[in-house]
């Protein structure tokens, strides 16, 4: 009896012991150790791969992903006429647009020139040139950049305005087909102008005005595109000087076009301007064309 007992005791340590050294020759086994870490691979390459699907497919969207130069120009050309017995008036409208976009800058150039009469008398002349370079070097959707614009306007009796500044924006919704970007900087002003004394003993006596000025230029820029016919643009924009907040420059612009084929839009435009400098404001809302390529 106490032979048996001793024989079952040893069987009991054998079993104890066998069983660790078993699951530790598993755990240590080379051949499942390799499948194990290659399973582990395969789920870890699947995963950043789908990551970086996802992100390349993101960031495609963006028209500053590309590393093709993306060129686009475009024309448009609205106004109105109106002649009666009693009224004779137009208005003609002609702004030209060209870009080159890449994946770290685009380069902007933009012309407008508004030329308008009422009863003989000229109303508007007046003409604007921009150019515009941004840099995206540092973080996604932010960006640097630098601007040049000169403008003449009878209108808003400007004989002549050059600007030039440095500042930085952000692309809130970066899309080929909506963009929504907010951006900030200083400008330099040199104007000349055709101002008004108001109360001089004669009356109101024209003056030339010639000044400089810095501006904080406050931009807000957007561009959507709907189910690929309908298209929205817009310009919104103030520039204060930093000596004082009462003289500023008020630009609001907006555009919806209609695609009627390829390169024809029907295009529905309003523009606001205003100059508290030389006390003047003007409004236009026209209705044209707009070739695009």
């Amino acid at each position: 009896m106490g032979c048996r007992a001793g024989k079952s005791y040893l069987s009991l340590i054998i079993i104890v012991f066998l069983i660790p050294v078993m699951a530790l020759g598993q755990i240590n086994d080379p051949g499942a150790k390799s499948v194990r870490d290659s399973l582990y691979r395969d789920s870890v390459h699947r995963h950043m791969d789908t990551l970086k699907k996802d992100s390349v497919k993101h960031a495609a969207d963006s028209v500053h992903y590309e590393d093709t130069t993306r060129y686009k120009y475009s024309y448009t050309g609205t106004g109105n006429f109106n002649n009666t017995n009693t009224v004779n008036s137009y208005l003609l409208s002609n702004i030209i647009t060209f870009s080159a976009v890449k994946k770290r800058r685009a380069i902007n150039l933009n012309t407008g020139w508004v030329y308008g009469s009422q009863q003989g008398n000229l109303t508007n002349n007046d003409f604007n040139a921009t150019a515009d370079i941004n840099l995206y070097k540092t973080l996604r959707h932010f960006y640097y950049w630098g601007l040049m614009n000169y403008n003449t306007s009878l209108s808003l009796q400007i004989n002549h305005l050059i600007q030039g500044g440095l500042g930085a924006g952000y692309n809130l919704i970066d899309k080929k087909k909506a963009a929504l970007i907010l951006s900030d900087g200083i400008l330099y002003e040199k104007g000349d102008l055709y101002d008004i004394l108001y109360g001089s003993p004669q009356g109101d006596m024209p003056q030339r005005d010639r000044y400089q000025v810095f501006r904080n230029s406050l931009r807000i820029k957007y561009h959507f595109v709907i189910h690929d016919r309908i298209t929205l643009d817009g310009v919104e924009l103030i520039q204060h000087s930093l000596v004082t907040i009462h003289n500023y420059i008020l630009n609001l612009n907006a555009s919806g076009s209609v695609r009627l084929n390829k390169w024809l839009n029907v295009t529905a435009a309003f523009a606001f301007n205003k100059f508290t400098r030389t006390r003047s404001e003007n409004t236009l809302i026209t209705f044209g064309v707009t070739i695009t390529r």
